[in-house]
């Protein structure tokens, strides 16, 4: 049972080339934007037909190119949300909500409709049309009207990109709860790495039309295999690298030479290090541990980025400076501290790629 998708899509100037399967109640892709997220979302629901393929939700198939089956989009039971939700402007939100509700009686349609009103907080504003509800009311409304004919599969497209911090974070809260109890597949789509990590426990990383990771999201996180996957999981420090032995790479980029606590294989191009991950050592005794000074500092409301440069090669000239991320109360501590500063990577931390 649940989601196997494996199909491919020329478009002009571009290639969709997916294929993943989850037995899990929740996917997440993670890509940036025209990475082919949406479309392989219109795909599973019917909306765009692959070239080639196949798609089978819970051992059913929608579609097969070889076997000539095309299940047709009504016939798929598919909650779809889109970006702008899409709601109906000349229908009201009980009229929106039961739209596709189909070969029931009235009575049943009301049952219906009352329920996900409820369940999504939408009492008092069922005879309103969309242009007399916020963007957080328009999204549950949406929300609703994908639930409401108990679908087989949810597809989430962005659902929080139109919607300011505050209310994101109140509609993720929302999304959570409904998923927990949903018995059905969901695939989760997002260009924001901290949406989907804190939705998903299972993501799948989609770089130009394609998968380049598929996968539990911790592993992926810890251990990416790609350059576009480090990227997209949020690595703020990577650089170019000489391979020097078994367990030592010189990073290009940064002017410093690191040991790592796996053996090197094959032939890496980047080392990377998450901006958490780098440390003060003021003793200076731990392995890889390098001279730097501060290049510039980027602050935010409760977090610091404190961008370093090594000055380990003589004659000092400017690299690609290494970011860390502390809290503005170690910053407060350190900023006067003499420089240079003796930084620490872990080499626990260092993934090669």
């Amino acid at each position: 049972m649940g989601l196997y998708v494996d199909v491919k899509k020329n478009l002009h100037g571009f290639s969709l080339n997916i294929k993943f399967n989850t037995r899990n109640n929740i996917i997440g892709l993670l890509g940036a934007s025209g990475s082919g997220k949406s479309m392989t979302l219109k795909c599973i629901a019917g909306l765009e037909t692959p070239d080639s393929g196949k798609i089978l939700l819970n051992g059913k198939t929608l579609y097969d190119s070889e076997k000539k089956i095309n299940v047709p989009v009504r016939k798929r039971k598919v909650g779809f949300l889109f970006q702008n939700y899409a709601l109906f402007p000349n229908m009201t939100v009980s009229q929106n909500i039961s739209f596709a509700l189909e070969n029931m009686s009235r009575d049943e349609k009301e049952r219906i409709v009352c329920e996900k009103i409820d369940m999504m907080n939408l009492n008092g504003l069922e005879n309103r049309f969309p242009n007399q509800l916020s963007g957080g009311q328009q999204q549950r409304v949406a929300i609703a009207r994908a639930l409401a004919i108990e679908p087989e599969i949810l597809l989430l497209d962005e659902p929080f990109s139109a919607l300011d911090s505050h209310l994101r974070s109140k509609m993720e809260e929302r999304l959570v709860y409904i998923l927990d109890d949903y018995s059905g597949s969901a695939v989760f789509v997002s260009h924001n790495r901290d949406e989907v990590y804190r939705i998903c426990r299972n993501i799948a990383i989609i770089n130009k039309g394609m998968v380049e990771n598929c996968g539990d999201r911790d592993y992926i996180f810890e251990n990416p295999t790609t350059l576009a996957t480090a990227q997209l999981t949020g690595c703020k420090n990577i650089s170019r690298i000489k391979v020097l032995d078994e367990n030592t790479v010189e990073a290009l980029d940064w002017g410093c030479t690191l040991k790592t606590n796996k053996k090197v294989e094959g032939s890496p191009s980047y080392v990377g290090i998450r901006s958490h991950y780098i440390t003060m050592d003021r003793s200076c005794q731990k392995e890889n541990t390098f001279k730097c000074c501060v290049d510039y500092v980027n602050e935010s409301p409760f977090t610091v980025a404190v961008y370093l440069n090594s000055v380990e090669k003589k004659p000092y000239s400017k690299i690609k400076a290494l970011r860390w991320e502390i809290s503005k109360e170690m910053w407060k501590k350190i900023k006067n501290l003499e420089q240079p500063w003796n930084m620490c990577i872990s080499s626990k931390k260092l993934f090669l790629i």
